[in-house]
């Protein structure tokens, strides 16, 4: 009797084991769970970030007023009939 019951005992303590340390464990589950939502974090970053820009591609595309801002930001654009004023600030 007392065999059987060593050997009830050793079966469970393997079970826990594998329910603590092994694959699919608590500790793998608990780790991928924060895994999931650091992801879920930086896919809403990464989101917010392509609606700015498809609504920025959306803004070049309709109105042609965007593109010529852009083009006098970025590029220095400079129509035929306008002055270019260059200011230095000492």
């Amino acid at each position: 009797m007392k065999t059987l019951w060593a050997i009830l005992i050793v079966l469970i303590l393997l079970l826990q084991v594998r329910l603590w340390i092994g694959e699919g464990s608590f500790a793998q589950v608990w780790s991928l769970e924060k895994s999931i939502a650091e992801q879920r974090a930086e896919n809403a970053g990464l989101a917010g970030r392509n609606d700015r820009l498809y609504a920025e591609v959306r803004n070049l595309r309709n109105e042609q007023g965007a593109v010529e801002e852009r083009a006098r930001m970025n590029l220095g654009l400079i129509r035929e009939d306008e002055t270019f004023f260059l200011v230095v600030e000492n």
